[in-house]
């Protein structure tokens, strides 16, 4: 078949050579032409003659170095966000097709609590079901840019109506309201669910999750106090110091109950959300997921039966 030349020449677009790219990019994201020499293994000096080189490639100012290290101008930052996506989708097809080590690495992202108080204790058993596999498990409510290869699952917690695309539903915990043993004979039990506003009640970042809670248990209040903090992680840690009431999942709570650690307040069955895994999509046929999904599920169920289930393959 001939080929159209003609075609063919008005596709082409000429580009710079790659090691400029890469100089560059390192340099703009490390900050200094220092730090971009030791990343990629090479002198200082040879990354900035790259950028240069760039910079007359484009014929254009790409960068501002000084005595604080290397800001891109605007040019260079369009430059910079533009590279970056095309290293990301050159890296994540290269991981594609590129033959891996028996095992290799699974890089989980899960939310602090959950992360902290429920999968950390479990890592011995995370190893004896991934023999042969390195697990890098960050504590983060980020959702990590999975065509960056920053993870390769995410654990987080939402409402089930309302989950990202693609998210696999895992459990709806049910969730309630404890005290500590020292704060309950500091402050007495309060005589009933309306009467809670009263007290200092441990949020997360915002007033939402108590006001939802107590809405569905026929209590809902307009006002609310209370110190909001960060993450469930914090939240869980002051109401062990007595320092009020948090809300609290049953999966992340059964040992603390049993031990007489916690106290719940009233007899509720309240399902507010639920959590959820996330996968990315090179790694959704990957065999060790559908291991991980699986034992996530046998052992989320059989700590807090619920509403709410892992899928038999992710």
């Amino acid at each position: 078949m001939p080929t159209n030349r003609s075609t063919e020449a008005s596709s082409f677009r000429p580009l710079p050579p790659f090691i400029m790219l890469q100089a560059f990019e390192a340099a703009v994201r490390c900050g200094s032409m220092r730090a971009a020499a030791q990343e990629i293994g090479v002198s200082h000096t040879v990354i900035s003659r790259h950028v240069a080189n760039l910079e007359y490639w484009m014929r254009t100012k790409l960068v501002e170095t000084g005595p604080r290290g290397v800001k891109p101008t605007h040019a260079g930052r369009t430059l910079f966000d533009s590279v970056g996506k095309a290293f990301a989708i050159i890296g994540e097809t290269t991981t594609e097709l590129r033959p891996r080590h028996p095992g290799g690495v699974l890089r989980i992202w899960c939310i602090p609590g959950l992360a902290t108080r429920w999968l950390t204790p479990r890592l011995s058993m995370l190893v004896d079901i991934l023999p042969e596999t390195d697990i890098v498990m960050r504590a983060t409510d980020e959702v990590p840019d999975f065509v960056a290869a920053e993870a390769d699952i995410q654990i987080g917690f939402g409402d089930f109506d309302a989950l990202p695309a693609g998210a696999i539903p895992l459990l709806r915990p049910r969730m309630f309201p404890v005290v500590s043993p020292g704060w309950l004979a500091l402050n007495g039990r309060p005589e009933a669910i309306e009467h809670l506003a009263a007290f200092p009640l441990i949020h997360e970042e915002s007033h939402k999750q108590w006001s939802a809670w107590l809405a569905a248990a026929g209590s809902p209040t307009a006002r609310l106090r209370g110190p909001r903090l960060s993450d469930a992680n914090l939240g869980y840690d002051a109401a062990m110091a007595g320092q009020g009431i948090a809300l609290v999942t049953s999966l992340m709570t059964a040992r603390e109950l049993a031990d007489g650690a916690l106290v719940e307040l009233f007899d509720t069955d309240i399902h507010l959300g639920g959590y959820y895994l996330l996968v990315a999509a090179r790694m959704r046929n990957d065999h060790r997921i559908r291991r991980f999904a699986g034992w996530l599920r046998a052992e989320m169920m059989d700590e807090a039966p619920s509403t709410g289930s892992v899928p038999e393959s992710a």
